[in-house]
C-alpha cells in the first residue's frame, strides 16, 4: 500500500513554478498528418503557457526507414505552423550516451545479456533485457487520473538489441531524463508503454515526468485517423492555401475546448487559454468541413494588404491567367481581391475560381444575347435598352478620380428605385459580367474601371437596341 502511494505521488504533476519542458518526438519514417501534429500543438501550448521549453527530438534510430526527406518535412511543417522549438536532438547522434547508461544498468545487475534465437537465421543473438522487479506501478495522468499496472505480465523485456542499439522504451526514457522533460504529452496509444518506462526511470534514478495521454484523433467514420482514412500531411494543407494560424487553431480544438463558445484564436490567445484539464478523454474527430470554416474565419482577419498580395499571386498562378492573350491590370486585382473573401475558403480557391471561368469577366468583355439582359419581370426589351442607355449616361458624368463603389451606387440608385431595382440593376450587372451570379454591379464597375464599364454598357445597349428593332 505504501509503495502504491509512493508511485502515485511520483506521478503527480510537478510544481508549475518549476521550469516546464515538453517535447515532440516524431520518427522520420513517413509524412505526418494532423493527428500527429496535434500532439506537437498541445505540447507547445503547454510549455509556452508556463514560460517553459519545447524540444524537438527526432527519433531516427530506425536506420532503414528513417530519411532526411521526412525529417526535413517535419521541421518545415513545425516552422510553417509557427511551432518554434527551443532545442533539437537526433537519437542517431546519441549512441555514446545510450551505451553509457546501458552499461550502467548491466553493471548494477538491473539488466542482463540474453541469448535469443533468431527465427529467420536459426542462430542466437545477444540482446539486453531489463530485470523486471515485477510489481505494481501507478501514475497520475493529467487527463485520465490514476492509472495502475501490474508489471508482472511484462516479464524481463528487451531494452537494447546490443549495447549500441537501444530500443524505443529505453532511448525515450533516457532522453526525457537527460533533457529535463517534465511533462510527456502524447497519444493514448502510448499508455501501455508507460509501465515499462516507469520501471526504467526508477532503475535510472530518474524523476517520473507528468504524463498526459491525449485522445485519439479519429476519421469521419470514427476509425483512427490514418493515411488509409483520409489523413493528409501538412504540406497538403500548405499547398492548398490554408493559413498556418488556422490549421494550428483547428488542431488545438481537436479534443480540447476553452470552456466557452469561442473557437477562433490567435497563437498567443491559445497559449493563454490552453489547459490540460479541459482535454477530453474520448476520441475526437477530424473534420475537413470544420477546418475550412476555421480557415475562412482566419482569412477574414488577414490584413487586407496581405490578402490582396496573396490573392494576386494566386490569380497569376492560374492557367487561365498565364495562357490568356489579355493581361489583366494589377489595378483590377487590387480592387477585386477583397470581394473574393465571400467566395473562398482557402487561397487555392482563388486559383480555382479563375480556372473554372467564374471570373472570366475580369479577362474579357462578356458575350451574351439581348434577351439575357432583360430582367425576368420586365416585359419589354425596349425599356431595358433605355435603362442601359441612361445608366451609361449617368456614369459618364462621374470623374475618374471619384470612381468608387459608393459614388457609382449613389449616381444611379435613385433612378433604379424609380424604375425598379431589378429592371435597372440586372441589365447593368449582366452587361458587365455576362453571368447570372456575380458580384453586384457597383463592385464590378469599380473593379474594371470607368472606361471598360462604359464600353461594356455601350455594347449591351447596342445589342439590346438592335434586337428590339429587329423584333418589335
Amino acid at each position: 500500500m505504501i509503495q502504491r502511494l509512493l508511485n502515485i505521488f511520483r506521478g503527480k504533476p510537478r510544481n508549475i513554478s518549476a521550469k516546464v519542458v515538453t517535447r515532440f518526438a516524431p520518427s522520420p519514417t513517413g509524412l505526418f498528418h494532423a493527428g500527429s501534429y496535434r500532439t506537437a500543438v498541445f505540447s507547445y501550448l503547454y510549455a509556452k503557457k508556463y514560460g517553459g521549453k519545447f524540444i524537438l527530438r527526432i527519433e531516427d534510430t530506425d536506420r532503414v526507414r528513417s530519411t532526411k526527406e521526412f525529417e526535413d518535412n517535419i521541421i518545415d511543417s513545425l516552422k510553417w505552423l509557427h511551432l518554434d522549438y527551443d532545442e533539437i536532438y537526433r537519437q542517431s547522434e546519441r549512441g555514446d550516451v545510450y551505451r553509457k547508461y546501458i552499461e550502467k544498468l548491466l553493471s548494477e545487475d538491473k539488466a542482463y545479456i540474453s541469448k535469443e534465437e533468431q527465427k529467420e537465421e536459426g542462430d542466437r543473438a545477444e540482446v539486453i533485457r531489463f530485470r523486471n522487479p515485477e510489481k505494481k506501478v501507478s501514475f497520475k495522468d493529467s487527463i485520465r487520473g490514476v492509472i495502475e499496472f501490474d508489471t508482472t505480465e511484462l516479464g524481463d523485456f528487451i531494452i537494447a538489441k546490443s549495447v549500441d542499439e537501444p530500443v524505443f522504451h529505453f532511448a525515450v526514457v533516457l532522453d526525457d531524463f537527460l533533457m529535463g522533460v517534465t511533462h510527456v504529452i502524447r497519444g493514448e496509444d502510448h499508455i501501455s508503454n508507460t509501465p515499462r518506462q516507469i520501471l526504467i526511470q526508477e532503475a535510472l534514478g530518474a524523476p517520473i515526468p507528468t504524463y498526459a495521454h491525449l485522445p485519439l484523433v479519429l476519421a469521419s467514420d470514427r476509425s483512427k485517423l490514418s493515411k488509409r482514412h483520409g489523413a493528409k500531411p501538412m504540406t497538403f494543407y500548405r499547398d492548398q492555401g490554408f493559413i498556418p494560424e488556422a490549421l494550428l487553431n483547428y488542431m488545438a480544438l481537436i479534443g480540447w475546448n476553452p470552456g466557452t463558445e469561442e473557437e477562433i484564436f490567435t497563437l498567443p490567445e491559445l497559449i493563454e487559454k490552453f489547459d490540460l484539464s479541459r482535454v477530453q478523454k474520448g476520441g475526437a474527430s477530424f473534420s475537413e468541413e470544420k477546418l475550412l470554416w476555421v480557415n475562412k474565419e482566419h482569412l477574414k482577419r488577414v490584413p487586407i494588404k496581405d490578402f490582396i498580395s496573396e490573392a494576386k499571386n494566386r490569380i497569376k498562378d492560374s492557367k487561365k491567367f498565364q495562357t490568356h492573350s489579355w493581361n489583366m491590370p494589377d489595378t483590377y486585382i487590387n480592387r477585386f481581391a477583397p470581394t473574393l473573401l465571400d467566395h473562398v475558403n482557402t487561397y487555392a480557391d482563388i486559383t480555382k475560381l479563375v480556372d473554372d471561368g467564374e471570373v472570366d469577366y475580369l479577362f474579357d468583355a462578356p458575350k451574351y444575347d439581348a434577351l439575357s439582359l432583360k430582367w425576368k419581370k420586365e416585359v419589354d426589351l425596349i425599356n431595358t435598352t433605355q435603362y442601359l442607355n441612361e445608366v451609361k449616361k449617368k456614369l459618364s458624368t462621374v470623374g475618374d478620380t471619384k470612381w468608387t463603389e459608393d459614388i457609382i451606387k449613389s449616381t444611379i440608385w435613385d433612378y433604379a428605385e424609380k424604375n425598379g431595382r431589378g429592371n435597372v440593376l440586372w441589365p447593368f450587372r449582366y452587361a458587365l459580367s455576362g453571368m447570372e451570379k456575380s458580384p453586384n454591379p457597383f463592385t464590378l464597375a469599380y473593379v474594371i474601371g470607368k472606361e471598360e464599364t462604359l464600353k461594356r454598357l455601350e455594347t449591351a445597349w447596342k445589342i439590346s437596341e438592335n434586337h428590339a428593332h429587329e423584333h418589335p
